[in-house]
């Protein structure tokens, strides 16, 4: 399948940036990479959800792993983090080999925010940081939303690389096809930690839920499409008490913008865009 992709456009590589490539590529001339690279794996999913594990194996072929997940499900939770409550921490029984995982008692960001303000000693933080995969897309205005996204804003506060890595899926009554992204997870993280982006900026990756048949490519340079993934109405409910519930409802968008994150991976494209962390100049 030919590869429709771009260079991003402006990527500046200063000094710094080079010992970045050189870090993040430790492979020899033969192509063997030497595994000093230190990856921190988190999502917002949980640590027993699939995607994280399909990550961290892949990741694992990159250097040394370590997941840090949330111990439950942290969906839209975007930046949220834990300030007044205790949280723990646990050794998890995780199923890829060579990785050490651990349960974390707060959100994805407070997952990443632990690494870098304690959990680890100076010396010893993850040189990268990889959120995923998520179950759903995180396209759009829901990027605002994302506690996916929201740990690779965490991890650029400390000038640390991330991507995010999300699976289109439309509602649990239709099936996932999930073929395109294991066919190509490794080589897209390959190619994108090649690539340091500039400060502030991170990957953000989503992949088609496609058969392999209808897979189309990779389209580099989405943008967030101008709507979110879903049509939301919240809707009252009348169970005659004085407190009525309120409901979301929701079905996906059939269309988005064209150069869009969104058509693209409603197209059958792997979308390949960046997200910025608009504090950090």
């Amino acid at each position: 399948m030919p590869i429709a992709k771009k260079a991003a456009d402006g990527v500046d590589l200063p000094s710094k940036k080079l010992e970045i490539i050189k870090i993040l590529l430790g492979a020899d001339k033969s192509g063997v990479w030497d595994h000093t690279m230190k990856i921190l794996v988190t999502n917002d999913d949980g640590i027993n959800a699939e995607g994280i594990e399909i990550l961290a194996k892949t990741a694992r072929k990159f250097g040394e792993v370590i997941v840090i997940a949330p111990e439950d499900q942290c969906s839209a939770m975007s930046h949220h983090i834990t300030l007044r409550d205790k949280m723990t921490i646990r050794k998890h029984d995780f199923a890829v080999p060579g990785v050490s995982a651990y349960a974390f008692g707060g959100t994805p960001a407070d997952c990443v925010r632990a690494s870098y303000l304690g959990l680890f000693k100076d010396g010893e933080k993850p040189d990268l940081v990889l959120s995923g995969v998520n179950k759903g897309a995180n396209c759009g205005y829901d990027i605002q939303y994302s506690a996916t996204v929201g740990a690779a804003m965490e991890a650029l506060l400390y000038g640390v690389p991330a991507i995010c890595f999300s699976q289109n899926y439309f509602t649990d009554e239709h099936e996932c096809h999930t073929d395109v992204m294991h066919a190509h997870i490794e080589e897209i993280l390959r190619d994108l930690i090649s690539k340091p982006l500039d400060k502030g900026l991170a990957w953000n990756v989503n992949f088609p839920s496609c058969k392999i048949e209808d897979y189309k490519g990779i389209l580099f340079d989405r943008f967030p499409a101008q709507s979110a993934f879903w049509d939301d109405v919240y809707v009252v409910e009348d169970n005659n008490t004085p407190e009525k519930e309120v409901v979301l409802k929701t079905i996906p968008i059939e269309k988005a913008q064209e150069g869009s994150d969104m058509q693209a991976v409603i197209d059958g494209y792997i979308s390949i865009g960046t997200i910025r962390n608009t504090v950090i100049r």
